[in-house]
């Protein structure tokens, strides 16, 4: 953007900040439309004859099943069962599946969507600061009229080299107890402490015990010999 006098980056600067607050607005706006668009596809019911193909697979449902009804009946004939209490076949449509036929589970999708909804919300935002953050930098860097003032510019920190990549040596270290143990199932690793233990003490038992300087002590010990 070369040879911008002050008013002109004045006037584009308004112009970007309208647009930054009329496109956060516009995001807010959409998120309500996500979730009303999906309130409208949760509480969605079908009918059977909303669609040919539905239509036709019920029909032919029906006849099959009024086959099956009949051999029920003629069953529970022979059974001596009642017509009033023998059991009988039947076929329904459900109208909307079985994810959003519970209330309880319509409640669970509701919080979902309006996590989701939320996080695409405040990422569109970051997005919108970004481009307005940008188009903002041209403006200036425009206005700038020094080599020196430009370098400083170009030389202000990314967000990138702020906060590195996570390095994984770096972040988990060195495990205590280490990973190995971890990995050993606990008596095994009990047994193997108390084998050290014990090595320790019959060490300590063994080590030999420095002699007496005192010409008495190895007399008595002679004589007790």
């Amino acid at each position: 953007m070369p040879n911008m006098t002050k008013g002109e980056r004045d006037d584009l600067h308004r112009l970007v900040r309208q647009r930054e607050k009329v496109r956060k607005s516009n995001a807010k706006l959409r998120s309500k439309e996500l979730l009303a668009d999906f309130e409208n596809e949760m509480a969605a019911q079908y009918s059977f004859d909303d669609d040919s193909v539905w239509e036709q697979a019920t029909k032919a449902a029906e006849v099959e099943v009024a086959k099956a009804q009949k051999r029920v009946a003629a069953r529970c004939l022979e059974l001596g069962i009642p017509e009033r209490f023998a059991p009988s076949l039947v076929l329904s449509w459900h109208h909307r599946g079985y994810d959003n036929l519970l209330e309880k589970r319509r409640i669970e999708l509701r919080r979902v969507a309006a996590t989701r909804v939320e996080a695409l919300e405040q990422r569109a935002v970051v997005d919108i600061e970004m481009a307005s953050l940008s188009h903002k930098s041209d403006i200036a860097v425009a206005g700038l009229t020094s080599e020196i003032a430009r370098t400083f510019f170009e030389s202000l920190p990314t967000v990138e080299s702020l906060m590195p990549a996570l390095s994984y040596e770096e972040l988990a270290g060195e495990a205590d107890p280490p990973v190995v143990e971890q990995l050993v199932s606990p008596n095994a690793l009990r047994q193997r402490k108390f084998r050290q233990r014990h090595q320790a003490l019959h060490n300590a038992d063994v080590t030999p015990k420095p002699a007496l300087s005192n010409g008495t002590d190895d007399a008595e010990g002679d004589e007790a010999a």
